[in-house]
């Protein structure tokens, strides 16, 4: 990918939503402890289990991690509904979408060390949801440990009707490349659209309504929580605010009629039912609940002087490893619109080995093959630019600085964890390995 200067799109000012149909409202700040009420008085005070509930509602907490960690990385929410959860059947296998795995021995996958792209991901034409659209591409490690990270697709056309999904495995980071989602959530309902990401939280039940054809992308973490990247050297602002995050507010539907409940469990999917709504939550408060982001808001920094700044600087969220300054997700917004300025030094990303590995994808701008595909560079494989792209930024008079990115978006996925893809990945027509061999001396 070549960042460079194309045709002058007019800039947008940061308040600018990317997904100006929602008309949600919500409430912000990353990680903040959240008290909402859908009906007047339905939250109690002070006790989290009165005897006497307000409307006669159920109280149920949901542990996002153990009682026992430190009380700044606690996280759990008090859920009041009309019945609590425990009125679903019991579990039955689900063998509807073989596709959607965690399954990353020998057998089931691969690993490529060639530079991978996988153009345009196809949308299906026969009647597809959320959940029976998801795709795995690649991933490393096992649910069951609690260690490592799968990447997934998503193309539907369809909404899940009167069926819920729920990962009892991993936080899920979904990022809209085309279409817009509207998200169902026990805590509440969101819209999001392309250039807007949304976590869903292990654990918690939604399910999705789409207006047409839509896809987008998965990253899903058996390592822990996505959270904000420390700043550094930074200092006390820019990239990603906390308070351009947006939370749900609390809203409940007390209807009694069948519904089937998808669930992830140790990799496998699973479905249960139940003789009513499971988004039955009147109020709710806590600190463990889903969100999203417009990346439109997200403040980058750069090079002012020489040389390309590298792109942890773009880090939009990350999960973290056991390692001080290892991450097993750093989910970041590469193309952000912004001034390119540093002199004498080349435009476009230098040529690399990372121990990381990269994924690529542009989920804004113009169509390419690209644009709703993805690109896989494993790590400590070279990578670099074309050519046309290397020779082009060669002769850019970086003294004057130029405006870059407005309109697009690409976004990348970084791991210190060796991604093996899926068969259904590698079994796919269109795959393309790029090499560089039209570099000269």
């Amino acid at each position: 990918m070549a960042f460079l200067p194309r045709a002058t799109v007019q800039p947008v000012h940061p308040s600018v939503p990317s997904n100006p149909q929602d008309t949600y409202r919500y409430n912000p700040g990353y990680g903040n402890d959240f008290s909402t009420e859908a009906l007047p008085g339905a939250l109690p005070i002070a006790i989290n289990t009165p005897i006497s509930s307000p409307y006669n509602l159920y109280s149920e907490s949901i542990s996002g991690t153990s009682f026992t960690m430190p009380r700044k990385e606690n996280q759990r929410s008090w859920l009041y509904r009309i019945r609590p959860a425990t009125t679903q059947t019991d579990h039955e296998s689900y063998a509807k979408n073989p596709n959607f795995t965690s399954d990353f021995t020998q057998t089931a996958s691969r690993g490529i060390p060639n530079v991978t792209l996988w153009t345009t991901f196809e949308i299906p034409d026969v009647k597809t949801d959320f959940v029976d659209g998801i795709r795995t591409v690649c991933g490393a490690g096992s649910p069951s440990t609690r260690t490592g990270l799968a990447v997934h697709i998503y193309a539907c056309n369809t909404g899940m009707a009167k069926r819920s999904f729920m990962n009892a495995d991993g936080d899920m980071l979904i990022a809209p490349e085309k279409g817009i989602l509207t998200i169902q959530t026990e805590m509440g309902w969101l819209s999001v659209g392309p250039n807007e990401i949304f976590v869903i939280p292990r654990g918690i039940k939604f399910r999705v309504d789409v207006t047409g054809p839509s896809r987008g992308y998965i990253t899903e973490s058996w390592s822990g929580h996505f959270d904000l990247p420390d700043r550094g050297p930074i200092g006390a602002n820019h990239l990603a605010s906390a308070r351009d995050f947006l939370y749900p507010v609390a809203a409940f539907e007390d209807k009694d009629e069948a519904w089937e409940l998808v669930s992830k469990y140790d990799g496998e999917l699973w479905r249960a039912g139940m003789d009513h709504s499971p988004f039955d939550v009147v109020a709710w408060h806590g600190n463990y609940a889903p969100c999203k982001y417009d990346l439109h808001r997200f403040a980058a920094v750069g090079s002012v002087t020489w040389d390309h700044i590298d792109p942890s600087s773009t880090c939009v969220l990350q999960v973290r490893s056991n390692t001080p300054g290892l991450s097993v997700i750093d989910f970041c917004a590469v193309n952000p619109p912004r001034w390119m300025s540093h002199s004498w030094s080349i435009w476009v990303p230098y040529y690399h080995r990372n121990c990381m590995t990269e994924i690529a994808i542009n989920v804004k701008g113009p169509e390419t093959p690209m644009k709703g595909g993805m690109l896989l560079v494993p790590n400590l494989t070279p990578h670099g630019q074309d050519r046309n792209s290397f020779e082009a930024a060669s002769h850019i008079d970086t003294l004057k600085p130029q405006r870059i990115g407005d309109g697009e978006q690409v976004i990348l996925i970084e791991s210190s964890m060796t991604l093996r893809a899926t068969k259904w990945a590698l079994g796919l027509q269109g795959q393309i390995v790029r090499g560089r061999s039209d570099l000269v001396k």
